[in-house]
């Protein structure tokens, strides 16, 4: 049976729901007939209740969770690096290519400096485009929703 078949009341997984019944029925034994209409309204009247909260919750989960998928898929994961750990790498490669240029100057010349600082540059380059990918592509700050013309 699906939850939307009318025979599935649900009165298994409400055990409020099955209380206020059987209290329904004790009553309608205890008092008769002529309190059958007071009494069924009473229980649809809390049928009824029971049926608006359950929509209600399922409802505001609904649009919680459209606002989740909106803020999701307008909003750009933030890099896991920082400003200050993106500058700080620069400045320690920086601080590091003064001995490196000092050693490869002494031991190979202008070309082991040359060498050395093709490697700072190279080793910020990729750190640069591993942060920001569109750096490759040259569309940085274009509008995308427009197609080209």
């Amino acid at each position: 049976m699906s939850a939307l078949d009318p025979r599935n009341v649900g009165l298994e997984q409400d055990p409020d729901l099955r209380k206020d019944l059987d209290a329904t029925v004790r009553a309608r034994r205890e008092l008769g007939e002529e309190y059958d209409s007071a009494l069924v309204d009473s229980f649809l009247e809390k049928v009824g209740q029971r049926i608006d909260d359950v929509v209600d919750l399922r409802a505001r989960r609904y649009l919680a969770e459209q606002q989740m998928a909106a803020v999701r898929g307008t909003r750009r994961p933030k890099p896991a690096d920082s400003w200050a750990e993106r500058y700080g790498f620069a400045l320690i490669t920086l601080v590091l290519a003064i001995p490196l240029s000092a050693i490869a100057g002494a031991l190979a010349g202008m070309s082991g400096m040359v060498a050395t600082w093709v490697g700072i540059v190279g080793v910020n380059a990729v750190q640069a485009v591993r942060l920001d990918p569109e750096l490759l592509t040259g569309r940085r700050g274009r509008d995308r929703s427009t197609p080209d013309d």
